[in-house]
């Protein structure tokens, strides 16, 4: 068999979606070097990973308390509203910006332990779901503060966190290989986030637009695909009536995106050890 041909027996999409089966059920590797990560990161410290939460928790008191007197909106439902879209904004920004050097970043791991490339992105996502559980806290605690006028209905945030999660998994496989064979999509998504985030109603609402007369622009926000991610978990944590629309432009974008991860995995898979 010569070289030409085990590559291409290696882009199949049942190799791609062995990876991604085999990588989802070494579940103890990856749910033990998420957690080291965390460990890892505050080491020595009294706090841990609860620094994160503090400096969410402070971040989002003062841009909601500036806000709302810039603005003239009422605390007690401005607040809430800017801590949940910065808890979920940091869940949305560390699956582009930290899956794009997801392989990059595991070079030693990728070349050294013959693991499914998946292992990587599950880890990933496992550690932004350990910081996004200590960053609800902020959020839980407001709630007490401010409560929020809940029903049944807004359950639908579990669905929807568990539709993001899976949403991280291709964000992070698609922009991890991408970064790893052209270097300059790492700074170019950072500058983008950046821009997307001001782009992206967290520290402001249509309310806000509206106020301000530029009401017109929120039909172009709408073409910003992280508004959709952000809202389908907020709206119902807010107790605030849902758009499905959001719903429908989510669930066609997760399906969009994880055929094309298939594609890029089915293609690309084999060569990302050699890229890192």
């Amino acid at each position: 068999m010569t070289f030409t041909d085990a590559a291409a027996q290696s882009r199949t999409f049942a190799k791609a979606r062995r990876d991604l089966v085999d990588g989802f059920g070494r579940r103890e590797l990856w749910l033990h070097l998420g957690w080291q990560d965390i460990k890892q990161r505050y080491r020595r410290s009294v706090l841990g990973p609860f620094w994160i939460t503090i400096a969410t928790g402070t971040m989002a008191v003062a841009l909601g308390g500036l806000y709302s007197k810039l603005f003239h909106l009422e605390l007690r439902e401005h607040l809430p509203y800017v801590t949940l879209g910065l808890i979920i904004w940091n869940l949305l920004n560390a699956a582009i910006l930290e899956g794009a050097d997801v392989f990059v970043s595991n070079e030693g791991l990728i070349k050294q332990l013959p693991t499914p490339l998946s292992v990587h992105v599950y880890r990933l996502v496992w550690r932004q779901i350990l910081l996004f559980a200590h960053n609800i806290i902020i959020f839980v605690i407001i709630a007490i503060v401010f409560p929020q006028p809940w029903k049944w209905t807004d359950l639908t945030f579990i669905p929807a966190l568990a539709l993001i999660m899976l949403n991280c998994v291709w964000v992070a496989l698609c922009f991890g290989i991408l970064a790893t064979r052209y270097r300059d999509i790492s700074p170019l998504l950072f500058s983008l986030v950046q821009l997307l985030f001001y782009m992206t109603p967290i520290i402001w609402n249509d309310q806000t637009l509206r106020d301000q007369g530029a009401g017109g622009w929120a039909k172009i926000i709408q073409f910003n695909p992280l508004l959709h991610y952000v809202d389908i978990v907020r709206a119902p944590l807010l107790g605030a009536e849902q758009q499905w629309h959001h719903w429908a432009v989510v669930l066609t974008l997760t399906v969009v995106g994880w055929i094309v991860a298939l594609v890029a995995m089915r293609q690309y898979r084999a060569r990302v050890p050699y890229w890192v």
